[in-house]
């Protein structure tokens, strides 16, 4: 019984999950949540940390008591040398001098600074040289969003290059969608629920892109292997073929990312939540959120996109309607099955990889097509031989 569970069937690739065939539902899903991603973007914006929006931050020895009640004597202070001015984010780093408290707040002048400064200290009860600040200004983030970009587009280049000479052209357009929506999603988490953007979580962003292209990847060989040599049989569509390679790869994918999502998750929520590593948490949270989105956008969007364009080649096409046309002959009886891969499944269905092993079975994907060999003992040799041999019998 176990032999039959869903893990098993997905380990040896016997799911039949038909991912393919329900492809419109995907466009849908997908294009909802990006329009929703989108409109995020339009109305609510991105909570952007100081190096982006310019600030001041403030350095705390961690002595003076919990986080909370740091930058609650933080914020009473800003309200009061500085009106308007509040802390934006507040965290607890460790360094080489000890551990401190890093609060980051609004844009203040130098003198609502040192004003700011000196209050703290007195509120703490510490000397004022022990609290440290710095000043960042917008322009700053700036540049590092320009460079961002510009590796986003030569990233995006010489993955293209490489998918149209690996695979093809169409396989590289699947791709670069759903690695373009791998991070339109991811992103438009982080306007939705307000996770802060810095520095470290630019670098996410780019570092989830060879992540998300990988699975993608490994995706499109398996269906490049069950697709070469497609139109030489009648067998099976081109969606159906990508549907296997799908359920024949689904289990590595979901390994793949499982095991990359682990320490991703030990680095977020033990790093940055029990042990208060706040420097991981920017960069944890990304890759966390991105990773599991690139899982899904590799196997919900990126074959089913390349099976809608393969479908509009006019070779795939006519093989696709040659297949079914010879399944509706079958079913009227007006051809006799040869095997039991006779009565194909509808068209773009899951189909049951362990029937092809079966005797009399149809050929495999790519396989030539079986043709009649020439009637006699040995390909239509006369029986007799022909020519002299050894032992043969002169007339």
């Amino acid at each position: 019984m176990a032999k039959s569970g869903l893990a098993a069937r997905l380990y040896r690739g016997e799911a039949d999950l038909n991912i393919v065939g329900r492809r419109n539902l995907w466009f849908g899903v997908a294009g909802v949540l990006v329009v929703v991603a989108v409109l995020s973007f339009a109305i609510s914006g991105f909570k952007l940390g100081i190096e982006f929006a310019g600030g001041n931050s403030f350095q705390v020895p961690a002595s003076v008591g919990t986080l909370d009640r740091a930058e609650q004597v933080v914020d009473e202070v800003l309200a009061d040398e500085a009106a308007g001015v509040e802390v934006v984010s507040a965290q607890k780093v460790g360094g080489t001098s000890g551990e401190f408290y890093e609060m980051r707040t609004g844009q203040l002048s130098a003198e609502q600074a040192n004003a700011a400064k000196t209050a703290m200290a007195q509120e703490f009860g510490i000397p004022a040289d022990q609290i440290s600040g710095s000043q960042v200004s917008e322009a700053w983030g700036s540049q590092v969003t320009s460079r961002a970009f510009l590796g986003l587009l030569i990233f995006i280049a010489v993955v293209s290059i490489y998918l149209v000479l690996r695979f093809e052209w169409r396989m590289a357009v699947a791709a670069i969608v759903s690695l373009l929506t791998n991070l339109v999603l991811t992103a438009g988490i982080y306007s939705l629920i307000g996770f802060e953007v810095t520095p470290s979580t630019i670098i996410g962003f780019l570092t989830i892109l060879g992540f998300a292209l990988y699975d993608v990847v490994v995706v499109f060989d398996k269906v490049q292997e069950n697709t070469r040599g497609i139109t030489a049989n009648n067998n099976m569509t081109y969606g159906e073929a990508s549907n296997l390679a799908l359920n024949q790869s689904l289990m590595r994918s979901l390994n793949t990312s499982v095991v990359a999502l682990l320490p991703v998750g030990g680095l977020l929520f033990i790093g940055a939540g029990l042990l208060g590593a706040g420097t991981l948490k920017d960069l944890g949270l990304v890759l966390f959120v991105g990773m599991a989105v690139a899982f899904l956008t590799s196997i919900m969007l990126a074959t089913p996109l390349l099976v809608l364009m393969k479908n509009m080649d006019p070779r795939i096409s006519a093989h696709n309607k040659r297949v079914l046309s010879r399944r509706a002959a079958i079913a009227r009886g007006e051809i006799t099955p040869k095997g039991p891969r006779a009565a194909a499944p509808a068209a773009d269905a899951p189909i049951d990889p362990e029937s092809a092993a079966l005797a009399g079975a149809a050929p495999k994907v790519g396989a030539r097509p079986a043709g009649k060999r020439p009637s006699g003992a040995r390909g239509g040799r006369p029986a007799g031989g022909g020519g002299n041999r050894p032992g043969g019998k002169r007339r």
